[in-house]
């Protein structure tokens, strides 16, 4: 991905061209964790052609929490399973960074779809969560979106996570309230996108986006005057489920 004159590093952007999002300030930097060498360097590849700055490129969560602890990255992007076990070590290093630093945002990868993992690392209720499926960094302008959204302090969670839910009646505890179109403004607020990005995605005047997430407010039973802080909980209970079989 070689810049010339007429496009711009992704860095140099603002999160307004890609967000719709105020423009950061801060440069950003990124550390790496995937025990899969050839996935790490391309990614790492990917965001350095791309402008990011990659402090470190680590294959295991012991190393990761290092790695976090010594540059303090604006952003950790980790594999869910990493040695020695390859179950969850990378979820438990993600958590314990939002734990030990909670101004690091967390980009996690998955192979697979599993809810259990969205879940919990929402519950962590600290800025700058994300959970996508590995499949979509090669999809290379939605995962950079995300990698920008969550750097910037946003909420992404994989559509296919959130399509899932919807196929699994017994975890819709009071979604079955919403409307259709309702619905669709939640998938989106759990991609994480700002109430101009969900009127676009959907050809809606923001007007109408905001009643709609007014109405899953009330619906789902959220109080509060955060909305962020609802707007969270709102994914959550998308999200809140015993973990999948």
């Amino acid at each position: 991905m070689t810049e010339t004159p007429e496009t711009e590093s992704a860095v140099n952007r603002t999160a307004e061209d890609r967000t719709g999002e105020m423009p950061r300030t801060a440069p950003l930097s990124v550390v790496l964790a995937d025990d899969a060498v050839l996935l790490r360097e391309g990614v790492r590849s990917l965001l350095e052609d791309e402008g990011i700055e990659v402090l470190a490129s680590v294959g295991d969560g012991e190393a990761l929490l290092g790695a976090v602890a010594e540059h303090r990255p604006r952003l950790a992007i980790v594999d869910v399973r990493m040695p020695p076990t390859h179950t969850d070590e990378g979820l438990v290093a993600a958590l314990r960074i939002k734990k030990q630093h909670p101004e690091v945002a967390v980009l996690v990868l998955s192979q697979h779809v599993a809810r259990e993992y969205a879940s919990e690392l929402l519950g962590a209720e600290t800025p700058g969560i994300g959970y996508l499926l590995k499949d979509r960094v090669t999809e290379i302008d939605s995962f950079l979106d995300a990698v920008l959204r969550v750097a910037d302090g946003g909420t992404v969670i994989d559509p296919a996570v959130v399509r899932a839910l919807l196929r699994t009646p017994e975890r819709r505890e009071g979604v079955e309230r919403l409307t259709p179109r309702e619905v669709e403004v939640l998938e989106t607020m759990a991609e994480g996108l700002s109430n101009r990005g969900i009127a676009e995605r959907l050809f809606l005047s923001l007007s109408t986006v905001e009643k709609a997430i007014s109405a899953i407010f009330d619906k789902l039973e959220l109080t509060g005057d955060e909305q962020t802080s609802r707007r969270v909980q709102a994914v959550l209970r998308y999200l809140d489920a015993r973990p999948s079989s």
